[in-house]
């Protein structure tokens, strides 16, 4: 999924959830960021005070930088939640330890990241986590079937969709790029096909099985979950039930829906505008809001650091808010949330993959 969903669906699912507006761009920037963060390191204060920070996203989402994008402690717990074939802990799928790395949508591996994050919304970083949450638990939907590693299982062949024209420049970049056979990691082998909401598509896996795709049914199911998992933990709902879900107003699913199928553009930050643009028109129950968010200006980073030159250009002044910013909560959360996944949740189900 990209930004349109990552960022713009998840603040208008949080806002219909009814967290206040505040709130809401905390979970949808935070959502968002996690394709963003990609810088980690030491922060050396001038007041001799260290933050150390760690990425969830890489400098280049390029399909050919094999080497950057094998990072597993980056895939798995951020992108690529393994699935365990769908089936509950204490049960493997069998064969080869790869069916239990492949992405499922709402696989029971998700379903308790997800309950392990409502136990921690007291933390001082609950908000930002719980956007880490949403969007890993959106990513199970967009990139199942695919493992965030690299196995023959990611192989892509005889691609085609519903849109011939989308098709067209898809097939090229794959021909130039020599991405199926060379190096298939993740779903690199099908490039944006998983991540545009209108696509009706199919492929050949490296494995031979033939799999259908259908982006608009399966991103109204995440949108569905999404919600439900929001007003459970606004509610404070620690046993949350996947079984009944919380049904949200029919006119702003309908819009959703509406939005996902007519907004076609193969650019995600296009759509993500034109979403931008529907929040901003009021569209949706909760009025009228001005929403942004640029990935260049990294303006949560900007607002907790301070950089200064003063003939040691590796030190920032120490600012009086720095543990309460959003940056640092952010970055808090990406750890716990990575801790949480790769040593609590995982090892339930016999993977140590991280």
């Amino acid at each position: 999924m990209q930004i349109d969903f990552h960022h713009a669906v998840t603040y208008v699912l949080a806002r219909l959830a009814d967290f206040s507006g505040q709130e809401a761009e905390v979970i949808a920037y935070s959502a968002q960021y996690v394709d963003d963060a990609t810088e980690s390191g030491v922060i050396e204060f001038d007041n001799g005070a260290l933050f150390f920070h760690d990425g969830s996203a890489h400098k280049m989402l390029d399909y050919r930088d094999f080497r950057e994008l094998g990072t597993r402690n980056v895939w798995l717990p951020f992108h690529f939640l393994p699935g365990n074939s769908g089936l509950d802990a204490g049960k493997g799928p069998g064969g080869k330890f790869i069916n239990k790395l492949i992405c499922r949508p709402n696989s029971p591996v998700a379903k308790d990241m997800v309950k392990a994050c409502i136990g921690n919304r007291h933390k001082r970083y609950g908000l930002h986590q719980l956007g880490i949450t949403m969007h890993v638990y959106a990513d199970t939907w967009a990139h199942q079937g695919f493992a965030g590693v690299n196995h023959e299982v990611n192989e892509a062949h005889d691609l085609k969709s519903n849109n011939h024209r989308f098709d067209a420049g898809m097939l090229n970049k794959i021909a130039s790029y020599f991405i199926g056979d060379a190096y298939p990691l993740g779903h690199g082998a099908v490039l944006t096909y998983p991540d545009q909401p209108y696509l009706i598509w199919e492929y050949t896996n490296g494995l031979g099985e033939k799999i259908s795709r259908n982006n608009p049914r399966d991103y109204m199911q995440a949108v569905d979950y999404m919600f439900h998992v929001l007003t459970a933990y606004r509610q404070g709902n620690d046993n949350i039930d996947f079984g009944h879900l919380t049904a949200m107003p029919d006119s702003d699913r309908e819009l959703i829906r509406s939005l996902f199928t007519s907004l076609d553009s193969e650019d995600g930050e296009q759509r993500h505008r034109q979403w931008l643009a529907a929040i901003a028109e009021g569209r949706f129950s909760f009025g009228r809001e001005d929403v942004s968010y640029n990935p260049n200006e990294k303006r949560w980073k900007m607002e907790a650091l301070n950089p200064v030159d003063k003939g040691q250009p590796r030190l920032v002044v120490y600012p009086d808010n720095f543990l309460s910013a959003n940056w640092t909560l952010f970055h808090d959360a990406l750890m716990a949330h990575r801790f949480a996944v790769c040593r609590d949740i995982l090892p339930h189900y016999q993977i140590c993959a991280v």
